[in-house]
């Protein structure tokens, strides 16, 4: 399960063979989150409030490559890395 970023303790992830929609799997000490990428929605889990916001944030920012992250994963090539928020 290839890490693609990093920040402020949270830790987002894709997998390799995943299900659609495409979406990132978020972890965030004991919470963990499935979040579609076009419409920003979790699919299952939850995060406080801060952190999904802070989520939200982040994928909104960066849809384009992460929809480019999960066809990549499609034809089982590398990821690219995401910048985290600053």
């Amino acid at each position: 399960m290839p890490e693609i970023c990093r920040f402020y303790g949270l830790l987002v992830r894709m997998y390799f063979d995943d299900h659609p929609p495409p979406h990132v799997h978020v972890h965030y000490g004991e919470f963990e989150l499935v979040m579609q990428i076009d419409t920003l929605e979790p699919i299952r889990g939850e995060l406080p409030p801060r952190a999904l916001s802070l989520l939200r944030e982040w994928v909104l920012a960066n849809r384009d490559l992460l929809m480019q992250n999960w066809v990549r994963l499609e034809a089982g090539l590398p990821l690219i890395p995401v910048k985290p928020l600053e």
